[in-house]
């Protein structure tokens, strides 16, 4: 059995002590395996986290039944934490190779926000994406923006192929604010993402590593700057931004990686 440290509640206190109420927060995590490898002490453990913010999108969910099942565990868990929640599940992606489909969710507090329409797996660039975008409209305060969730092929697949159409989505969606969230299996300096920045988007990281090593050297626990959010500043302000290194809340590394090879991540926005 996992054994968190007691700095696990300490550690999100401090990260949120300073988020202000008029402004919506969004979590991004790549939860590994989600739905085939995750017991109801690690679910607790997540939900503890996650309930922190307003909308919570996860990426590689399992394509099988064992996916969907683990998210509604988890929202029924969130639901007795202080604030009703609720939550869509893509169909799995298209992936050409069976072992490489994996499904999205999307979670939110409906006190907080409203899902506005449908959600959809973006089928335009379905064939050129292994794993093509999640996307969902939100409404938070009268104003709307929508989340394109994303967990692109490993580094050795070469990710900036599949990256480079993201370039395209902002005209295929004109009158949606758009910000691109997950797991990129690159860094955000890569110029795969100069288009959108001359479009005026920006990452809400910069120079941050996001995945789990398999060993800590020298307390360094991270390997790579993978995830992260890519926003419209036109359209939206970033507030605040960060991580949240769970890990440090565990014994080892090791017991971490139960939960996820990922940390979290997260920014809080002012909609225009």
């Amino acid at each position: 059995m996992l054994q968190p440290t007691k700095t696990t509640l300490s550690l999100f206190f401090l990260v949120f002590s300073f988020a202000g109420l008029s402004q919506v927060s969004v979590c991004s995590w790549n939860l590994m395996n989600f739905g085939k490898s995750k017991s109801d002490t690690e679910l607790a453990f997540i939900a503890t986290i996650i309930n922190n913010f307003d909308v919570v999108t996860i990426q590689e969910v399992v394509a099988g039944t064992g996916g969907s099942k683990a998210v509604y565990r988890l929202v029924n868990l969130l639901n007795n934490k202080g604030f009703q929640w609720d939550y869509v599940i893509s169909d799995p992606t298209t992936s050409a190779n069976a072992s490489s489909k994996e499904r999205y969710a999307f979670l939110w507090k409906t006190s907080k926000v409203k899902k506005i329409g449908g959600s959809w797996l973006e089928q335009n660039y379905q064939e050129e994406i292994d794993r093509e975008p999640y996307m969902s409209t939100f409404e938070y305060k009268g104003k709307q923006f929508t989340i394109a969730s994303f967990h692109a092929v490993p580094k050795k697949k070469k990710p900036e192929s599949e990256i480079k159409y993201f370039k395209l989505l902002p005209a295929l969606y004109p009158t949606l604010h758009l910000v691109f969230m997950g797991d990129f299996n690159c860094g955000q300096s890569n110029s795969v993402f100069n288009p959108l920045k001359k479009m005026g988007y920006r990452t809400i990281l910069e120079h941050q590593k996001t995945s789990l090593r398999q060993k800590c050297i020298a307390n360094d626990c991270l390997a790579s700057e993978y995830d992260t959010m890519f926003y419209n500043t036109i359209q939206m302000k970033k507030l605040q931004s960060g991580i949240i290194p769970f890990y440090k809340s565990f014994i080892t590394l090791k017991e971490a990686r139960k939960i996820s090879d990922h940390i979290p991540i997260w920014s809080t926005f002012q909609l225009n």
